[in-house]
């Protein structure tokens, strides 16, 4: 078990104007390479810049962050004129699918973090009162203004597409002998480039899939629908996606997301037939069964509706259910995403064997890649996603 350093941080949160969009704050000669972001339809967090950073590998990657969280905390002087979710000290955070994978993530704080939510925006600085440089880690230099497919070559991963249909036959078979209900393989494909601008990445995305989390961590970056957990006032809230087909070739509405906020119940949605065979329904259960099991220790009333949604999205529908239920004990936001991880959306049923599957067919590390990926402040709310 690695032991981070632990830094005493000094954080102030002041009101802000409200903008168009978030990633316009961002100068124009920030280091790329410590940009986060956790944005959705204009609102959430953007950051830059790196206060303080723990980072670990391991099966204990979540309790060492979740450790050095608490106490970077209890340790902080903050000043929050603001009192929103998000505001004061905020740490974003990714972490590894596997606990044998080398790259087990972490959290890393920002020195400037802006952020809105329901019409109101804010701007929070955060300082190492007593840090060394030393203790904060090397960011990489991205070239300003790039495009982000600008000479990108992709070449196979650990398994070509030639040998990919093998590969799922093999799991078909495994399957069917009993070692597991579900299995939810990964194929990656090596994208190769001089110069990737993180900013104008996240604005494809953010522009493309307006619906979805669009996330930065710590060289991690992408899109996702899918809620790991949200914890806000004292209630967890989690949207399980499973069950996915293609979109046809109309054009998508301007408005993608039948449900914008993470609900407890779910009107009978006609659209279900495009989703609705008996493998994705069972696929879904699966998950649906493996988060409701994974909240239930932590809380009470928890609400688990009866059939999913569509989830509408620019490229496919997706099977959806939102979970939601009262938090009964003190776990923070990230303490419930270490509690979830892996749900069989990502992973399989039953999990460990799901896993070890895994790892011996897709022949590769998946790095963050399926692991939680999100933030939380000070009062150990926040959002993780996957």
């Amino acid at each position: 078990m690695t032991v981070p350093l632990l830094p005493r941080l000094r954080a102030r949160t002041l009101e802000a104007p409200v903008v168009p969009d978030l990633f316009d704050l961002l100068p124009q000669d920030v280091d790329r390479g410590t940009v986060v972001s956790w944005v959705r339809e204009a609102n959430g967090l953007i950051g830059w810049g790196r206060a303080a950073a723990s980072m670990s590998a391991g099966p204990d990657r979540f309790e060492v962050a979740s450790r050095w969280w608490q106490d970077v905390v209890s340790g902080a002087e903050v000043v929050d004129e603001v009192g929103l979710p998000g505001t004061g000290l905020v740490a974003f955070g990714s972490f590894a699918f596997s606990s044998d994978s080398a790259d087990g993530g972490g959290l890393v704080v920002p020195r400037v973090v802006a952020g809105q939510r329901d019409g109101r925006a804010w701007v929070t600085s955060i300082e190492a009162i007593d840090t060394p440089a030393e203790w904060l880690p090397a960011t990489e230099q991205v070239r300003v203004g790039a495009d982000p497919a600008d000479g990108i070559r992709l070449a196979d991963g650990a398994v070509p597409a030639s040998r990919w249909p093998g590969v799922i036959a093999e799991a078909i078979e495994r399957i069917e002998a009993g070692e597991v209900d579900k299995v939810v393989l990964a194929r990656d494909v090596v994208a190769t480039g001089a110069h990737i601008d993180t900013v104008a990445l996240l604005r494809r995305l953010t522009a493309r899939y307006s619906a979805t989390w669009t996330f930065a961590v710590d060289g991690l970056v992408g899109a996702t629908p899918e809620m790991l957990v949200r914890l806000q006032d004292g209630r967890a809230r989690s949207r399980v996606l499973a069950g996915t087909v293609r979109r046809d070739q109309t054009p998508a509405p301007s408005v993608t997301e039948p449900h914008p906020e993470l609900e407890e119940t779910h009107a009978s949605d006609p659209r279900l037939h495009l989703v609705s065979s008996a493998k994705d329904l069972e696929e879904h259960a699966f998950a649906v069964r493996s988060v409701a099991e994974a909240l239930a220790p932590h809380c009470v009333s928890l609400a688990v509706p009866a059939e999913p949604f569509v989830l509408e999205l620019p490229d496919v529908y997706h099977l959806a259910t939102d979970l939601s239920g009262e938090v009964a004990d003190d776990a923070t936001s990230l303490d419930l995403a270490a509690a979830l991880h892996p749900s069989a959306a990502v992973c399989g049923t039953p999990a460990d064997a799901a896993a070890r599957l895994i790892a011996e067919l897709e022949g590769m590390d998946r790095g963050r890649y399926a692991g939680p990926v999100g933030w939380l402040d000070a009062t150990g709310d926040g959002d993780w996603g996957i």
